[in-house]
């Protein structure tokens, strides 16, 4: 049912080379509680015990036959750690398209190269708040989008940066959804949300 990976090799060099280290333009948007956009903030420093809401974006990466890839996040993360969660989350920075922030970040994370033009946002008001046992609160207007891959899982080269992501894995639609129902800790809330929302039949919503 479920084929994993380890993220052993670490980030493709496109990747390596995407990434910075206090980089000032890494900062996310601010929102008011009507979406509106009020501000921005470092995204290093945004996520804490009160989050101001922001917006971000998750990402469901599907290969040619319908599989999902999942990711369990890294175990050094600050929130969520070990936990797996959908295929991609992010922010995009000011000013920044959101499909062109997952092309980025799924580029950073995964060191996959997605087309913008396989992608569909099917919950484009999807939002939450959530909080981890250390006490760390998400607070987001989260739009999910749906990308949908040319080739089947056993040729999809994947090279995830291990600072991110623990390990991944391939799995039926029908197989998550139903882990949503009977073993939603194993899952991040953003994603168990998501998936109950976007319900168990998903191939007529793919791009």
């Amino acid at each position: 049912m479920v084929r994993t990976s380890e993220s052993t090799a670490g980030p493709s060099p496109d990747a390596e080379a995407a990434q910075t280290v206090d980089d000032p333009d890494d900062r996310v948007v601010l929102l008011d509680e009507a979406g509106n956009r009020i501000g921005q903030a470092a995204r290093t420093a945004v996520h804490n015990r009160s989050t101001p809401r922001h917006l971000g974006f998750s990402c469901h990466i599907f290969d040619v036959g319908g599989r999902v890839l999942i990711t369990r996040r890294s175990l050094g993360k600050i929130c969520w750690p070990g936990v797996w969660a959908n295929s991609c989350c992010g922010h995009p920075r000011p000013g920044e398209p959101l499909t062109d922030a997952i092309v980025r970040r799924v580029r950073e994370e995964l060191g996959l190269d997605l087309n913008p033009e396989s992608m569909r946002c099917a919950l484009p008001d999807f939002t939450y708040h959530a909080t981890d046992s250390s006490g760390i609160v998400e607070n987001e207007l989260c739009p999910v989008y749906l990308a949908l891959l040319d080739d089947p899982e056993e040729i999809v080269e994947l090279y995830p940066d291990p600072d991110e992501v623990e390990e991944v894995a391939w799995v039926g639609w029908e197989d998550l959804h139903h882990t949503v129902q009977t073993m939603s800790p194993l899952l991040s809330p953003w994603t168990v949300q998501q998936i109950r929302q976007l319900g168990e039949d998903i191939a007529g919503q793919l791009p």
